[in-house]
């Protein structure tokens, strides 16, 4: 497991923008677990729908590339790198995400050649699918 601190030394995200609360598994280069708690407080819900709060769609997308990069940025061969978005294929929004819920992320990588990759990543509430797709990403080093 880790904590935001361990997340933090790995990911260059910082708030607002860090949305990975914890880390529950990882292997590196191969899975990662992670979740986020999804509070009312957040900067978000100010404008996403006054009065009817819905989580929105991209910041959901950005927490499922985050879990990707904790797996990605564990391997002792890209710490210190950045995991950068190349592509989106096959995202699929299945239901809303509101103040309350936990989302749990599931990244898997599909395959990787040289520093460009695909990622399965599943997000749910609940046990619920959420959110799924395949995330293409680049692995850069950082300057």
């Amino acid at each position: 497991m880790m904590d935001i601190k361990a997340i933090q030394a790995i990911l260059p995200h910082r708030y607002p923008f860090l949305l990975v609360d914890r880390v529950l598994e990882v292997v590196p280069g191969e899975r990662a677990v992670a979740i986020k708690n999804v509070s009312f407080n957040e900067p978000q819900f100010t404008g996403h729908w006054p009065g009817d709060p819905v989580m929105p769609g991209v910041l959901i997308l950005e927490a499922m590339a985050q879990t990707g990069g904790v797996m990605l940025l564990s391997h002792s061969d890209d710490v210190g790198s950045n995991a950068l978005f190349a592509g989106l294929d096959n995202v699929r929004f299945r239901r809303q995400v509101i103040p309350g819920d936990q989302l749990r992320f599931e990244a898997t990588l599909l395959r990787r050649k040289g520093n460009i990759g695909k990622a399965h990543v599943v997000a749910t509430v609940d046990g619920e699918i959420a959110v799924e797709g395949d995330f293409m990403f680049a692995v850069a080093n950082r300057e």
